[in-house]
């Protein structure tokens, strides 16, 4: 069952992140249908260093801005693309970067998008975007139509907290335990 829009809107950044993990991202791109159990979330808020809104609107961050239960699809170092959830309501920019997924379906063509094998395919953020077809030609995409969407399995497993990866350079706000991963699960990044 596709996650409502209302899902999205919640003002707990954190919450959401942590309660994604276990939901399954799809894709249904050129009559292609891929997707994967979510192992690994970040939350991002624009109260904090890390995030891309924290010094207000760009081109770039425009979409974290509007109303929750949308992609939000960049372009990272100019060669990943990186798929987050934007949360909330609209003003308020917050997201949820999902940096892993266990594979579950379409696992071929994940495989022959990335030309990794399949336990390479979708352990870290830059990864599963290739695998699942995702670039930012989809940013802003709603998250309840037929392209890009999430479901809810209803796995209820143990996910652990811990401090986000790569963003040093947001001071003690790096160190925010808004990383959220799925317990001895060998998908989550290294």
């Amino acid at each position: 069952m596709k996650l409502p829009v209302e899902y999205y809107q919640n003002e707990n950044v954190t919450d959401i992140a942590r309660h994604l993990v276990g939901k399954r991202l799809v894709t249904g791109l050129n009559k292609q249908l891929t997707s994967g159990i979510i192992v690994e979330t970040e939350a991002y808020s624009y109260r904090e260093r890390g995030c891309h809104a924290y010094r207000g609107m760009t081109p770039r961050n425009e979409v974290m801005f509007g109303q929750g239960g949308v992609a939000y699809i960049y372009l990272c170092y100019g060669i990943h693309h990186l798929f987050n959830v934007v949360t909330h309501r609209a003003g308020y920019a917050e997201a949820v970067l999902i940096r892993a997924l266990e594979p579950c379906a379409g696992e071929d063509v994940m495989m022959a998008r990335t030309g990794s094998p399949l336990d390479r395919i979708t352990s870290g953020p830059g990864k599963l975007t290739k695998a699942m077809g995702l670039t930012t030609a989809l940013n802003g995409i709603a998250l309840t139509a037929n392209t890009v969407w999430l479901e809810d399995d209803g796995w209820h497993g143990q996910t652990l907290a811990r401090k986000r990866i790569g963003i040093d350079y947001a001071g003690h706000d790096a160190h925010l335990p808004w990383r959220f991963v799925m317990k001895a699960n060998r998908w989550v990044s290294r």
